[in-house]
């Protein structure tokens, strides 16, 4: 008798429920606007280094957007390569005077000769977080989805922070140098991130079960920052684990803190798994400075094929372009760049090499070009 019964009262419930409500006209579309401050539409200087390799494609792929999307922004351009033996003062000064350059990859001799001038760029503005952001993009097929990364790694010490001497003929001595000062401040910017961008989990990447004074103060800044954001999960892993769980689970992860050789090799391999260094934006920032270029390093100057043939993707300095555009508060302007870069990639007609296609630079940027809404 119950079990008859039920049906016909599910009916009756259901016809005297009252209809779910209804949007009103014109309102269905309408989100919550951007409100500038006076004088936030003027447009800012922004400074451009093309770079070596690639980097005049690819940068001239931005500067060709930005034009046809009237973005807000113009270019201070100089001449700079990996070979010079430091970054000219007048590029320096620039930066400094517009407080956001965008740049292509700079060669960085291997072995002997100059020394790296990312890394001068880096220590004289003090761009200490260095950002990658890592996630699938939508048509693109690849391993590994749901993968939407963002590595944060410490940008000016480590085994970066160049301090190397022959000891005796055949035995060199490289220092890695860990402070208290660099780790928590990376630490606050990864939980201030995740904070901000409403991220559930970050977790600390390290060695110290190895360089016990070294990671170990690393570790000791993340859990003292951590205790500061109950609402922010935190864990830590060890980062030959980090590596294996990188290429088998990589939907695990969420924002990443990392020093700074280890933040290099996280950020290149999840770009790897998510569809390639060609795609992935990124930057570098500090209290006062933001450097905006590809992401992840392996491949950010290309090679002489890629160069000759006009076909370096310019995918990710166009999504690094559109985090600039967040930065300088121009977010409609970010929003439409990103849309029209993923619309492309999403159609998958114009795609360069490493994308499965073997379409040119201009003919990527043309395709985001006429995709902009």
């Amino acid at each position: 008798m119950a079990r008859r019964s039920a049906p016909l009262l599910r009916r009756l419930v259901s016809a005297s429920s009252p209809p779910a409500p209804q949007p009103l006209p014109g309102l269905a579309r309408r989100t919550v606007t951007y409100m500038p401050r006076p004088g936030d539409g003027a447009p800012r200087a922004v400074t451009l280094i093309p770079g070596d390799g690639i980097g005049p494609l690819v940068t001239g792929a931005v500067r060709q957007v930005m034009e046809a999307m009237h973005a807000p922004v113009y270019f201070e351009a100089y001449d700079v390569h990996g070979d010079m033996p430091t970054v000219p003062p007048a590029v320096i000064d620039s930066i400094r005077r517009n407080k956001v350059c965008i740049k292509g990859g700079l060669a960085t001799p291997v072995g002997g000769g100059v020394s790296s001038l990312n890394m001068q760029l880096r220590k004289e503005l003090d761009l200490y977080a260095s950002l990658v952001h890592c996630s699938n993009l939508p048509g693109l097929p690849t391993r590994h989805q749901g993968v939407d990364i963002v590595v944060i790694r410490e940008n000016t010490e480590g085994e970066y922070s160049g301090l190397e001497h022959e000891v005796v003929p055949g035995v060199v001595e490289s220092l890695k140098v860990i402070t208290k000062f660099c780790s928590e401040r990376i630490a606050k910017y990864a939980f201030e991130y995740a904070y901000l961008n409403n991220r559930k989990k970050v977790t600390a990447v390290h060695k110290a079960n190895i360089m016990k004074l070294a990671d170990g103060l690393f570790l000791e800044s993340c859990r003292e920052v951590a205790s500061k954001y109950p609402g922010i999960q935190y864990n830590e892993m060890i980062v030959d684990n980090c590596s294996m769980q990188l290429v088998s689970k990589p939907e695990q992860f969420d924002v990443m803190v990392t020093p700074n050789l280890y933040g290099n090799l996280v950020a290149n391999t999840a770009a790897g798994i998510v569809g390639g260094t060609g795609i992935m934006p990124g930057g570098n920032v500090g209290q006062d400075y933001a450097v905006f270029e590809q992401g992840a390093s392996a491949g950010n100057v290309g090679n002489e094929n890629i160069v000759e043939q006009k076909k370096a993707n310019p995918v990710a300095l166009l999504l690094s372009s559109a985090m600039m555009l967040r930065h300088l508060q121009f977010p409609s302007f970010a929003d439409r760049l990103e849309t029209a870069v993923k619309r492309v990639v999403a159609e998958g007609t114009y795609r360069t090499k490493d994308l499965g296609g073997s379409s040119t630079t201009q003919e990527v940027t043309d395709a985001v070009i006429a995709s902009l809404d």
